[in-house]
């Protein structure tokens, strides 16, 4: 049975479901979860939504044959936000069998339990390389046909009470996923977002929200175009997406971007170190420089869009320090290797920041405005809506 490493996918990350209460405690919720008792959910009658779409394309947990839970599971108290994009760090095989994806998903369930200690599958759905969409952790599939609350996940420490999770079979660090399998990674992500009320601006990749190699840096330049097939479905108009939807980083997770937050608010004066760990550090700055800047100041040091817009100075192909360090570290981090960080503005610097810019609809111009801050850190541009 493969084993991802714990930089290149999900299997080996620690299962923190601490950080779910502190997501609860945060809305004001507390402990107010709903235990599974079996397969039945007992939420209140005022959880309860309409039923919602025809499902029978996922291959629910009874219908593969899952194990059941090693623990009671529970629905999170709280709204979800987003859209976390994994790949497994699986072999690419050629076998795009529907025996295969059910093998796929026992094999995942097995090293989730057996391997990382966990109660059940770590991810919401998985998708096989042959385009199968199977439910990974129990519950998932009632709630996503209820729309109302999602089950508390593993996926993604810090994000586990607010975000979807979708394993992918595979490694895409230097391959590109199958047709079939993007195919349904579209029908999967515009369902949920019809269920869930959210926007195709609300995908993301794991490695947005944790130091890990995944989804591949391969998958993940397919982003942008899997959240346009989305947008397209859902029929959303281009004026309903924001400008800038930018990750909603907060002291629960530890990520590539936390580092480049590091490198900015060191470059604005503040003691941090760039290490890509939300610590003590950096909640304290982050706290100051939103109060300083009129900002309301977030109990966790969440990066609002705020924050981010005045902390990140537009760079010309001139610019040199911390700034360009910052750049540097997440394309060479997000699959630029020839990039190494100088804090010089080199030719390398600017070819991969003009690629990154073509990728999501901005100017190729090499200067690193807003926007294509935005893009370093995993967010989402409006302009990348109207590329083709």
């Amino acid at each position: 049975m493969p084993v991802a490493s714990a930089a290149e996918g999900d299997a080996m990350h620690v299962d923190h479901p601490e950080l779910d209460r502190r997501t609860l405690l945060r809305a004001g919720l507390g402990a107010a979860t709903v235990a599974v008792v079996g397969s039945q959910l007992a939420l209140p009658a005022a959880a309860q939504a309409a039923p919602g779409a025809d499902l029978d394309w996922i291959i629910g947990c009874d219908e593969w044959g899952a194990r059941p839970p090693a623990d009671p599971l529970s629905v999170s108290a709280i709204p979800t936000n987003k859209i976390i994009v994994h790949h497994m760090a699986f072999p690419n095989v050629t076998d795009y069998s529907e025996a295969q994806a059910v093998k796929l998903a026992h094999d995942c369930q097995d090293l989730h339990m057996d391997g990382n200690g966990w109660s059940d599958t770590g991810q919401h759905f998985t998708i096989s390389r042959g385009g199968y969409v199977l439910e990974g952790r129990h519950g998932s599939l009632a709630r996503l046909q209820a729309g109302d609350r999602q089950m508390i996940s593993a996926h993604c420490p810090g994000e586990n009470g607010r975000a979807i999770g979708i394993e992918n079979e595979g490694t895409y660090v230097t391959d590109t996923p199958p047709e079939d399998l993007l195919d349904s990674l579209v029908t999967l992500c515009t369902t949920i977002c019809r269920q869930y009320g959210l926007h195709a601006h609300d995908i993301f990749g794991h490695w947005d929200f944790r130091t890990t190699l995944c989804p591949g840096a391969q998958f993940y330049r397919l982003f942008p175009a899997v959240r346009r097939r989305v947008l397209r479905k859902l029929g959303t108009h281009l004026s309903d997406v924001p400008a800038r939807r930018w990750p909603d980083l907060w002291r629960f997770v530890s990520s590539p971007a936390v580092r480049v937050a590091q490198y900015l608010l060191a470059y604005r004066g503040y003691a941090v170190t760039p290490n890509s760990t939300f610590d003590a550090a950096t909640v304290t700055a982050v706290a100051d420089w939103q109060a300083r800047n009129g900002i309301p100041v977030d109990v966790d040091a969440t990066l609002t869009a705020p924050t981010w817009e005045t902390l990140a100075p537009e760079l010309d192909t001139h610019a040199t320090g911390l700034p360009v360090q910052a750049v540097q570290f997440i394309l060479n981090w997000k699959g630029y290797p020839d990039v190494v960080v100088t804090g010089e503005y080199d030719h390398a610097t600017r070819k991969a920041v003009q690629d990154l810019q073509a990728l999501h609809g901005l100017p190729r111009n090499g200067k690193v405005s807003t926007s294509t801050w935005c893009a370093l850190v995993g967010g989402v541009v409006r302009q990348s809506f109207r590329h083709h």
